[in-house]
């Protein structure tokens, strides 16, 4: 588990010399940018300096047009947490590991001080332990369904008993997959709750 590796590093390094870092890249690099600092990393035998890099994502069931597919989502979109064992007297971060970093393709900067840009500033202790515990939950939480609709949005049932009736969308239950779609039944509108895969978009 990422948290467990996290937490053994930083008892390891008894949070003397490592320090969690964000690097700002470019719109969806962050997996690129990842895989090639781990190359570099690896290729310039520097590991010891650079124990962790993430990428924070959970898992989303999608549901669009009907179809059902699980991906993975980027939970801070443009942004890949590192961890560097920096000087323990002065705080600095080893030239080689700078000079690596800023040389590597995708756009990358450090998120720093606003009077030193040239200085980074690590995560403090309780952005490390916030995030920790976020990537906890996202762990043990159950997968999350994206529903593609918006309340009021027109749709169309695509199977069941109420196949081919049209309707309008009440509201979005995405804890539970499910959509409430309010039909005429009989001659009343009825809202019914269904599955999402089973409701699709109205072309207009």
């Amino acid at each position: 588990m990422v948290v467990d590796s996290m937490e053994q590093q930083q008892q390891e390094q008894q949070g003397a010399t490592t320090r969690w870092f964000v690097l700002r890249v470019g719109t969806n690099r962050e997996n690129r940018v990842k895989k090639q600092l781990q190359a570099r990393i690896q290729s310039h035998d520097l590991g010891h300096l650079i124990p962790e890099i993430l990428v924070v994502t959970e898992r989303v069931t999608e549901i669009k047009d009907g179809k059902r597919r699980t991906v993975e989502r980027k939970v801070y979109p443009g942004y890949v947490m590192i961890q560097i064992a920096v000087d323990p007297v002065t705080g600095e971060i080893p030239p080689e590991v700078w000079h690596l970093i800023r040389e590597t393709p995708g756009q990358i900067k450090f998120i720093g001080s606003p009077d030193q840009p040239n200085k980074p500033s690590p995560l403090s202790p309780d952005e490390v332990a916030k995030m920790q515990q976020q990537m906890a939950r996202l762990e043990d939480e159950e997968e999350q369904v994206s529903i593609d609709f918006e309340i009021g949005e027109r749709v169309r049932i695509r199977e069941g008993s109420f196949e081919n009736f049209e309707g309008t969308v009440e509201e979005l239950q995405p804890d539970k997959g499910m959509v409430k779609v309010s039909i005429m039944v009989f001659g009343r509108p009825t809202p019914i709750d269904f599955e999402c895969w089973k409701v699709e978009k109205v072309e207009e």
